[in-house]
This record gives C-alpha cells, structure tokens and sequence, in this order.
C-alpha cells in the first residue's frame, strides 16, 4: 500500500490515452482553487470504486491553482463577472488536460460558505451565468447540474469520502484493518466490512465533525427531526443493488466554535464579567496597565489589551491551564441563541470500543506546532504539556520562538494564543464531544500518506460513482463484438446449409408440381381420344343400304 501511494505522488503520463480526468472548482469564500484528478479504466470489479488521483505536472507537482478574493465577493454585485473570474482557473485546467480529453472531461463548479451567505437570486445569477458562458469558451463536460452551492453537510460528507478513500477505508477487500458491523435498512440485515474513520476539523470559525454511524437505532421523537438533518445515507457504489457501499454519516457544523471566534467570545465573557465584578465591588481590574486583569489563557507575563468599542480591557497573563479549561466551559453552550450548543446538539452515538478518528486543522496546530505532539493523541500527555507551556514566562517562550525549538508554522500568534486555544481544544474534545480520557485511536494530522487531502476528492468520487458501470457495459458491448467474429463463421455455415435445402426442397415440390400437372393433361388427351371414338362414324358406316 505505501507503494502504492508513493506512486501517486509521480508525474502523470499525459501521453497515457486510456486515462480518464476530473476537474473540480472550489470556490470558498477567500478564493477559488480548481483541483484537476485522473483515473485509469475501472478493473471490472463492479464493488470497487475508481482510483481517482490528483494529477501531478512534470515536476511532480499537484495540479492545482488558486485566485484571490472568493467568487461570492467578485460577482455578487455583477453576477456577468462570474466567467471571467473563473477564468484563469478554467484556463489553467484546460492547459493540463489532454486537449483530445476535453470533450469526456466532467467540470464541476462547487460553491461554498461564501456563496451560502448571498441572498438566493444572487446565488442563482451568478450560477446561470456560469452555466451559459462557460460552454462557450471551454468544451469540459459540463451541464447545469454541474454548478451547484453545496450545504455545509454536502461538504462535511465530500471530506469524510475524501479522507476514507486515501486510507483505503474503501476497499472492502483487504482484511488488514479493522472490520464493523454495519446495519442495512429496515430489514435487519447486515454485513461486515473494512472500519472507516471519523474526522475532526476544527477551523478559525467553525468546528465540524462527521462519522459512520453503523447501526441505524431507534430515535427519540425529539431527536428524529434533528437526525434527518445531520444523517445522510448515500451509496459510493457503482450499481444502487449493491450495498457493500452504502454509508451512514453523521455530519454537524458548529459556527462560532472554531479556534479565533471563541477566543473572541472567550474576551467578550472576560469583559463583560469584569465590567459587572467592578461595578458590584468598586473595583478597577483592568482599567489600567497598573490593575489588570489576570488572564488564566495567556502565558505568564504577557501584556495585552481587549478592546470592544468603546471599552478596553487591560490583561495580563497568568498562565493557569486548568483554570482557563474550567473558565471555557461555559462556551460549550454557545455564542448565542442562534447558534447550535455544542452539549446540546444531537450527537449520534459513537461506539468508542471500535471507531477511529482524525483530527485536522487546530487539532493538528494545537497538538504539533509548540507541543510537537502531533500524530497519536493521548489526553493524559496534552494535558502535561500544555500545563507546562502556560506557566511559562512568555520571555522564556519567545526566546525559544527564536532558537527554533517550534515547528516552522510556528508563529507570534501562535505563541500568543496556544494556552487558550489547547485548552478550548481539550474542551470541545472531552466535555463537547465526550470522548473518554483514554480514547486510544484519535491522530491528529495535517497530511495523510504525505498529502494534503481537500474535499474536492470527496466530490468528484461521489459525481462520477456510476461511471464504472457505464465502462461496464461499454465492456460488456465490446466482448460481445469481439466474441460475433468467432461465432459467426459456424452460423453462416448452418444459415448456408439451410439456405441451400429450402432451395432444393423449393425444386423438388415443384418439379413433383410439374409432373403432376404433365400426368393430368396426359390423362385429359386420353379421354378426349375415347370420347372421338365413340361419338365420330367412320366415312361409309353412316348410311344403309
């Protein structure tokens, strides 16, 4: 398998005619990124999935572009901008796939958080344009099914497929890794097959998770309509009779709770709380530099100010980790009555005796850049850890900064805000999601087999799940082409033969016609001489004497 996933990272053989390829649009709300993806011809196995890879130039590069700002910015208020901006995209793909492949090539344009906020005309406005113009300036296989906004729920599910897919969660075949129990439908059946991960990705502005939910269960009615929303059922496979790929999946996302707008609400609490603590006990904390307010989040020393319009808070770290754990609790529930709470939200159940999952983005950047504790997580080791980078000076932590001993994504904000932000982390994990303190299979990671995996490969592997039965059936047509030529020779044969005694018979009956016809008038003549006999008198019989 490590070989196999070495050689994804080779440059793809564009002079190879049997390969097939994808191109997927991105367009988020910072930028637009097109990913382009190739495959061979399917193996014939009609329960394995395409082998989709990302392509890869000359130099071995993934072939992938990005431009700034996002599509929902640069064609709200001109939808007609919509292709033009896509443009460079559109061109950059079209430069890399064979031209000869163009016309077989899928293009899926897929819009995402920043197209979500626009009002619905908008939204379909700049899609219509998409639609019209972009046939016109590239010959890609693309319809207007093709250009979609995608929920929040469709693009947890496409990253779920995506990191599965390159852990070979998929292949049903291997009997390597662990195996679950999965419930199909209503009928109590079930099979066995390959354990997928569960992934955790928390960004700066929202948290999400998505797992298998292998066991269907019985609802609560007050958890049945939110189950509808945040389960979806899909079959990765090629044929909907088979299941061997249906999913169950659990897919949630919290807005509000990702790592910067907490650390937010986190200032608006301390604010508000001291404001409140002053004005109860005609008290000054943090109105000055001099009687700040102690900051349990922040390294020890370190100076800042919080400011929200016309208050400021002064603040100085303290460095305790447990307390600053302990202050975050109440976030769980949530910025606001709007937003989903965190302990709240229906939650499918998770069999943590027989799940894995990963964790991306601040579970990785929490764990590895100051910690350098990335990979396998264990709570009891975090914890020590982090305990121990918050009781430290910050002098003592920016002179480390400085000799190197951080990761090189390491930075000033970094370093600011890690004792906050592992242990929000700590605290989503174990008191939002209840995972034990001694889950063993949790990994945090930023690359999987050396690879950044987006969810675009999700995407494009969910659109095209029904291409290998239409290679299927080609396959299917083509054999029995090929097999004609060797059968045909003996049909001929026999339909020659069986030409050749209806011939024969065709003569006989009427060659048996004719001579039955010559017998008759033969027949007819005879009489005809008897007749004359007896009516006809000789010459000189006639009279008497």
């Amino acid at each position: 398998r490590y070989l196999a996933r070495v050689e994804d990272l080779t440059a793809t053989d564009t002079e190879d005619s049997a390969l097939s390829y994808g191109v997927v649009v991105d367009c988020g709300s910072s930028g637009s990124r097109v990913f382009v993806y190739f495959w061979p011809p399917h193996n014939g196995n009609p329960h394995d999935l395409l082998d989709i890879k990302q392509m890869r130039d000359r130099g071995s590069r993934p072939v992938v572009k990005k431009i700034k700002p996002g599509i929902s910015v640069a064609a709200a208020a001109a939808p007609e901008q919509a292709t033009p901006y896509l443009r460079p995209l559109l061109q950059f793909a079209a430069s890399h796939v064979p031209a000869q492949k163009h016309k077989e090539t899928p293009l899926y344009i897929l819009c995402t958080a920043g197209m979500r906020l626009l009002p619905e005309m908008q939204q379909a406005a700049i899609l219509e344009d998409l639609v019209r113009n972009v046939p016109l300036e590239f010959d890609f296989l693309f319809s207007k099914s093709h250009a979609e906004v995608i929920s929040g729920k469709q693009e947890g599910v496409y990253a779920w497929i995506g990191i599965n897919f390159v852990l070979g969660r998929f292949d049903h075949e291997d009997e390597e890794d662990a195996v679950v129990t999965v419930a199909l439908g209503d009928q109590g059946q079930s099979l066995v097959r390959k354990r997928t991960v569960g992934i955790l990705d928390m960004g700066g502005a929202s948290l999400q998770i998505a797992y298998e939910v292998p066991d269907s269960g019985a609802f609560s009615p007050q958890q049945e309509e939110a189950a509808k929303s945040l389960l979806a059922e899909f079959n990765l496979g090629c044929d909907v009779q088979h299941t061997g790929h249906v999913y169950r999946v659990y897919v949630n996302t919290f807005l509000g709770f990702g790592g910067n707008f907490a650390r937010q609400r986190y200032e608006e609490l301390v604010l508000n709380q001291t404001c409140v603590h002053n004005r109860l006990h005609s008290q000054q904390t943090g109105l000055s530099p001099e009687v700040p307010f102690l900051d349990p989040c922040l390294p020890v020393g370190l100076e800042d100010k919080v400011a929200r319009g016309s208050q400021t808070l002064h603040v100085r770290g303290r460095g305790d980790w447990l307390a600053c754990a302990e202050l975050l609790q109440p976030l769980l529930s949530g910025p606001n009555s709007s937003h989903a709470s965190l302990v709240g939200a229906y939650k499918a159940p998770i069999d943590f005796g027989n799940s894995e999952f990963y964790g991306f983005s601040e579970f990785f950047y929490c764990t590895e850049d100051v910690l350098r504790l990335g990979g396998q997580y264990s709570a009891s080791t975090f914890t020590s850890a982090a305990q121990e980078y918050c009781s430290q000076r910050w002098e003592v932590l920016t002179q480390r900064f400085r000799g190197g001993l951080y990761s090189a994504h390491a930075d000033q904000h970094r370093l600011k805000y890690q004792c906050f932000k592992s242990a929000w982390m700590y605290q989503v994990l174990h008191q939002g999601f209840r995972f034990p303190l001694d889950y063993p299979s949790l990994r945090t990671a930023q690359l999987v087999y050396d690879r950044e995996v987006q969810w675009t490969l999700g995407a494009i592997l969910y659109k095209t799940r029904f291409l290998p039965l239409r290679d299927l059936r080609q396959e299917s047509i083509r054999q029995a082409h090929t097999s004609w030529p060797r059968l045909s020779f003996v049909y001929n044969h026999y339909l020659f033969f069986a030409c050749i005694l209806v011939v024969v018979l065709a003569i006989v009956l009427y060659l048996l016609r004719l001579r039955r016809i010559h017998r008759r008038q033969l027949r007819s003549a005879q009489l005809a001489l008897v007749w004359l006999d007896k009516v006809v008198v000789p010459p000189g019989q006639g009279n008497g004497p």
